[in-house]
């Protein structure tokens, strides 16, 4: 982890402001500027952990924000521990130690034994720019906290990421959601992250969503999440403009319209529109790309030298090969709208299921523009198989979608996201 002090910047000075509120300490602005106020909370947090209290987060206080980022603590049973206590003393609840820890026996702990003890707080951070690091970290913490989610690999992106899914549910009913095929509509990913943690929560309990039991939906279907597609470009754009590999400087050299990278980057980090790289009618995209001027990597709208020229799309691919999907459901930004139209191709029952997504979200459904109209991942679902794929348009604005619009986007799209697993 990059060391931070006073005057850095960056995602990863969000990502502790924001742990900093969470755990107590006094209210920040999470502009991700280490600032005086920054500097002094992380002093205090470094005193009440007995670490030397310098104000600069290096190895030793990384280390004790990674436990609190993962979301749990591993403990070492003591004489006269209680499951009741040990809640208590991490601020959580005895729900969350057992969901945590499958087969314990609460009344007869033995000294010695060790448990994992899930913090009092959530994983998903809804109001900090992601990365693939903060992703990783994420589902690692979330896998920890609820074992039954099934975490896998479906490919890798250029630069070696791993893109990554998240099973939830065992019913023979198949459905897969995805996000941020483009660099920075990245805040599709905490969409898809934050209702995988809610859904999790709420089976762990044997709760509901929105009046639906979510038990019954897992036994009904499973659902595959990849939440970042694009983990690559996504770096490019929110550690923008402080690199440390180069591979991202020589990116950049493609950017030629003199505007900042994450008002401009949707690519890959070589050049190529993920959305635009899938074999549905490519070569009339290539046409349109090339009647405006665009002829090689850029930051947007080049769809490639060819279909599936990318690791990103080719895993995309042999994944959804790999399973038997009813619906798959592909998130952008921005524009509040579904799109579920290919060429004709998509069956009937897709239109009554895009009425119910726009009745329970007040997004308008509509054509595909004109500037993206083929070589999607959705078109090439549904040219494929025939069945229903929608992409849904979330917030309002200019691309990146600032984190403000977080809590809209994400109840507009929570029944949506109930719904996909049971239409």
């Amino acid at each position: 982890m990059e060391t931070l002090t006073l005057g850095s910047t960056g995602p990863n000075v969000k990502l502790i402001q924001s742990l900093l509120n969470r755990i107590g300490y006094k209210i920040l602005q999470v502009d991700g500027v280490f600032g005086y106020q920054t500097q002094q909370n992380v002093i205090a947090f470094q005193r009440n952990n007995g670490l030397f209290p310098d104000g600069i987060v290096g190895p030793a206080t990384w280390n004790v924000f990674e436990k609190l980022l993962l979301g749990y603590d591993t403990y070492i049973v003591r004489p006269g521990d209680t499951i009741y206590n040990i809640a208590r003393k991490y601020y959580t609840t005895v729900d969350a130690i057992l969901t945590a820890n499958p087969g314990i026996i609460p009344n007869n702990l033995v000294a010695g034994q060790q448990i994992i003890v899930p913090f009092g707080i959530d994983i998903v951070f809804t109001d900090i720019d992601y990365t693939y690091e903060i992703l990783d970290r994420q589902i690692r913490g979330l896998r920890v906290r609820y074992p039954f989610i099934e975490v896998g690999i479906a490919g890798k992106s250029v630069m070696g990421k791993n893109l990554y899914f998240i099973r939830l549910g065992r019913g023979p009913r198949q459905v897969s959601y995805n996000a941020t095929h483009h660099a920075n509509e990245w805040i599709t990913t905490p969409l898809l992250m934050k209702f995988v943690e809610n859904f999790a929560k709420a089976y762990s309990v044997g709760g509901s969503i929105r009046g639906y039991s979510i038990p019954d939906i897992w036994r009904q279907t499973t659902l595959y999440v990849i939440p970042m597609v694009n983990p690559d470009g996504v770096d490019l754009v929110n550690y923008w403009p402080n690199y440390a590999d180069p591979a991202y400087n020589e990116a950049i050299k493609l950017n030629k319209t003199g505007l900042p990278i994450p008002s401009v980057w949707k690519a890959n980090i070589r050049g190529t529109d993920l959305n635009l790289n899938y074999p549905a009618e490519w070569d009339k995209e290539h046409n349109l790309e090339i009647q405006q001027g665009i002829i090689g990597p850029a930051p947007r709208d080049f769809g490639g030298p060819y279909p599936l020229s990318e690791p990103e799309t080719i895993s995309m691919v042999n994944f959804t090969k790999n399973h038997n999907f009813r619906l798959i459901i592909a998130y952008h930004t921005q524009g509040n709208v579904i799109y579920y139209q290919f060429e004709n191709l998509q069956p009937p029952e897709s239109t009554t299921i895009a009425q119910l997504f726009a009745k329970v979200s007040g997004y308008v459904i509509a054509e595909n523009p004109g500037e993206a109209s083929y070589a999607g991942y959705k078109d090439w679902f549904i040219q494929e198989y025939g069945k229903p794929g929608f992409t849904i348009e979330v917030g309002i604005g200019v691309n990146p979608i600032p984190v403000s619009q977080f809590p809209d986007i994400y109840q507009q799209n929570e029944e949506i996201l109930i719904l996909g697993m049971l239409v």
